[in-house]
């Protein structure tokens, strides 16, 4: 079975990368230590390559995995579920944030319809055209038109939950063989931060209400049902965390599972994965439930303002890059972190050390 295939392809980080990358960087001309977090970031990455020092992280690929969500009916967000499929749209067509981050980085979008609940056409790309970063492409995999809804009854079958973590490694798979260097999360589905606040609590083992933020600004009322929606499908349903597929089928979403498989199709390729925000880490925690060792390809891009983004990355031992209050989606953070990374990674190539630049070592 490819997740079964993926997983056992997930190997630890190479130490001896790790250890050549710290010895490298001191020597190069500068301060120890005095790149912060950056040094640490480029040791991590040659562990993932298993190589000093690892490749650029370049061209870079945005995939967005859009779905929808049956417990949208428990009024948990204030947009029409109609937002997800117009959005889509407007993805295509270059007009939303995402696209003007990803021209600014040279990345290429792909928008990948796992569950959206109004059909899509899909539009033919050539092979030659999957990286190409000024033309958005959209690839149609549903697996079903939307969730049921978690209030009420599961999610998703198992069955339908595996589709979709497999429908996400796939999508890794052709980025990289396309030629991609490193993978960004993206995720559009009006009402998934509702099923990431429940995949936070049940993997972290948080309250409800410290998993659940407002997403898209809900007022007071509507935050309180939200919280309590969570808190009720959580008792619902009580899902194992050593159950990281009857997790997403009793609680997560289409996308979420989906991105789960993106980061496992990364690591099982030793090619890191740029992570946004709470839809994105939340199933990063499923992820590095099928597999721990496939938080070594996981970056965290940034802090979301949702307060369960937080509490996941805490989870996952992972320090986000930046902290600017986002809370988009669509893997618009992720995209403002990549110059980070690919800056981390770019000094251990072009940085001359003390013996070939003649720079006397303190």
């Amino acid at each position: 079975m490819m997740l079964e295939t993926t997983i056992a392809a997930i190997r630890p980080a190479d130490e001896t990368a790790m250890a050549a990358a710290r010895e490298l960087h001191g020597r190069l001309t500068k301060p120890a230590g005095s790149l912060g977090a950056l040094e640490e970031l480029s040791v991590r990455l040659a562990g993932l390559a298993g190589a000093c020092p690892p490749p650029l992280p370049e061209p870079a690929a945005v995939a967005i995995f859009a779905g929808d969500h049956g417990v949208h009916a428990q009024g948990v967000s204030p947009w029409p579920q109609e937002v997800t499929g117009q959005m889509i749209g407007n993805f295509l067509a270059g007009g939303a944030v995402v696209n003007a981050f990803a021209r600014q980085a040279g990345a290429s979008v792909t928008v990948v319809d796992v569950g959206v609940a109004i059909p899509l056409p899909a539009q033919p790309t050539a092979e030659a055209a999957i990286l190409d970063p000024s033309v958005p492409r959209l690839v149609v995999a549903s697996v079903r038109r939307g969730t049921r809804d978690l209030a009420v009854t599961a999610a998703l079958t198992r069955d339908e939950a595996l589709a979709a973590v497999q429908t996400g490694i796939r999508i890794a798979d052709e980025l990289i063989d396309a030629g991609a260097g490193i993978l960004l999360s993206g995720d559009m589905g009006i009402g998934n931060t509702t099923p990431a606040a429940a995949l936070i609590a049940a993997f972290t083992g948080a309250d409800a209400l410290d998993a659940t933020g407002r997403g898209t600004g809900v007022d007071d009322p509507t935050y309180a049902h939200k919280v309590a929606v969570v808190r009720a499908a959580l008792a619902r349903h009580a899902p194992d965390p050593a159950d990281p597929l009857g997790v997403l089928a009793a609680v997560g979403g289409l996308e979420h599972a989906a991105l789960a498989g993106l980061i496992l199709g990364a690591a099982a390729r030793r090619t890191p994965v740029l992570l946004d925000g709470v839809i994105a880490v939340s199933a990063a925690l499923a992820a590095a439930a099928f597999a721990p060792d496939a938080v070594g390809a996981m970056v965290a891009g940034h802090r979301s303002a949702e307060p369960g983004a937080t509490a996941a990355l805490r989870h996952l031992g992972l320090d986000p890059l930046i902290d600017l209050g986002l809370r988009l989606g669509e893997g618009t953070g992720a995209l403002l972190a990549l110059p980070v990374v690919t800056g981390a990674v770019r000094v251990l190539h072009e940085v001359a050390t003390f013996d070939s630049a003649g720079v006397a070592e303190k």
